[in-house]
């Protein structure tokens, strides 16, 4: 009985990965595992004009051998400031509510419910309070955390590239922002030592001209 249920997960799993293949949710790119189709792992690419603009956030979904029949674990892994990282979140299409779950929703169904509820700001369980600011903040590191992370590059390869070039943009974007003050500085701190030499060699030709003056004077008065 459980291998059949297994081989009814995996059936329909499949479909799914085929349907979100040829029919993608927007802003999200999912894909499972080449050694484990009960576990995908998605990427939420943060929709504009919300804190989560320019960001990528990783996370996971863990179905069960049940599944259709039993809804899925939804994990964030990407620090987001929205949901707490590596922890089960408590929504209506996770298995904390198994009771609202409905054999008919899909992959995609999941996905298009997590982005919703993460531009949302209703609390639950898994979820945080933080700042837009720190938000923000948060989807300019995101990119750069994902990275790191071995599967997100092997499933993603293409979203791996793109960050990477944004990256090397915002790095000669910064660099572009510094050497310009860097050799402004450089010119103002060239024009003051050249000042102030000038200004010394006014000091010693005026004092040496002063000293000659008296040195005439002492000689004038020795005279007479």
């Amino acid at each position: 009985m459980s291998k059949r249920v297994h081989t009814t997960a995996s059936s329909r799993l499949k479909q799914d990965y085929l349907r979100i293949r040829k029919d993608p949710v927007p802003y999200v790119t999912a894909a499972p595992l080449p050694t484990n189709i009960l576990e995908w792992h998605y990427c939420v690419t943060g929709p504009e004009k919300t804190p989560y603009e320019g960001g990528y956030y990783h996370g996971k979904l863990v179905f069960p051998k049940e599944f259709p029949f039993r809804p899925p674990k939804i994990l964030m892994i990407t620090p987001n400031g929205r949901f707490k990282t590596n922890t089960r979140l408590c929504l209506s299409i996770s298995d904390f509510h198994p009771d609202t779950w409905n054999p008919a929703w899909s992959v995609s169904t999941i996905l298009t419910g997590l982005l919703s509820f993460m531009v949302e700001t209703s609390p639950t369980l898994g979820s945080i309070e933080t700042h837009e600011y720190q938000k923000k903040q948060l989807a300019l590191s995101s990119g750069e955390f994902n990275i790191k992370n071995e599967i997100f590059c092997e499933l993603f390869p293409e979203i791996c590239e793109e960050i990477k070039i944004k990256l090397k943009e915002r790095g000669e974007h910064e660099v572009q922002q510094t050497i310009p003050n860097t050799t402004s500085s450089g010119h103002e701190e060239n024009e003051g030592l050249v000042g102030s030499t000038i200004a010394n060699l006014v000091v010693i030709v005026g004092f040496a001209a002063f000293a000659y003056t008296v040195k005439c004077v002492i000689r004038a008065v020795g005279s007479s």
